[in-house]
């Protein structure tokens, strides 16, 4: 049987890879989906655990954003827009509609500095006291979650999902400051596969540069751990 030449395996380890390559930009999209549907599964949770009229009625019309400034300011209380806006990285135009309504509400209030009137400080009421505990009762949830999930998985695996985590972090979908252009092989003579492997968005060409390095062991475990980490309840 004739043994393919070295140039035939690097053809078929290129088009193997990026098949995976297109494996992982899918698996992105469906991940935007996910991370939505999240944001409903929180609520639901929300509600499920709390018994008080008026929390349920305020999580009905809620918004995460504004969740996310209750628990800004029940964490840091007495606080200004300000440091909400810097530490919590919302914009200060949100921050200021959100805390309006939140004061309308009643569910946080306002208070000033003596001798200062300029500088509006915010704290929870005891409405908005109440729904922080509960916000605070989900992350916990969560937390527990994620630790029982990732049991699963070893040392070196854990290591290689939070280096993958760390590089996304890092990594721009916008401006290439990658070294050099990377394209596809010539994929004769082993047949390409059926779906065009760049696409024109220019965060798939992104993602295609950031996994350049990996090889196909490699990305068979980033593929892997992904499914595994984003697609598989915390529950199960």
């Amino acid at each position: 049987m004739t043994q393919p030449s070295d140039s035939n395996w690097s053809t078929i380890e290129a088009t193997h890879k990026a098949q995976l390559v297109q494996e992982l930009m899918e698996t992105t999209t469906k991940l935007q989906a996910k991370f939505q549907a999240e944001d409903d599964e929180e609520k639901q949770w929300l509600v499920a655990n709390s018994s008080n009229p008026e929390v349920l009625s305020f999580l009905q019309e809620s918004t995460v954003m504004m969740l996310h400034v209750i628990d800004a300011i029940g964490r840091l209380e007495p606080v200004n827009g300000i440091t909400i806006s810097k530490q919590f990285g919302i914009p200060k135009g949100s921050v200021s509609k959100i805390t309006r309504r939140l004061v309308e509400k009643e569910i946080i209030r306002t208070e000033y500095l003596p001798g200062n009137k300029k500088e509006v400080l915010f704290c929870t009421t005891p409405l908005g006291k109440e729904i922080f505990d509960l916000h605070q009762a989900l992350h916990r949830q969560i937390d527990r979650g994620v630790h029982r999930f990732l049991q699963r998985y070893n040392e070196d695996e854990l290591k290689f999902i939070t280096q993958c985590l760390q590089d996304t972090l890092e990594a721009s979908w916008i401006h290439d400051d990658s070294q050099g252009e990377w394209s596809l092989p010539d994929p004769t003579p082993v047949q390409p596969p059926a779906q065009p492997i760049l696409q024109d968005a220019e965060d798939r060409d992104e993602i295609m540069k950031m996994l350049k390095p990996l090889k196909g062991p490699e990305l068979k475990k980033a593929k892997a751990i992904l499914k595994d980490v984003f697609f598989t309840s915390f529950d199960e």
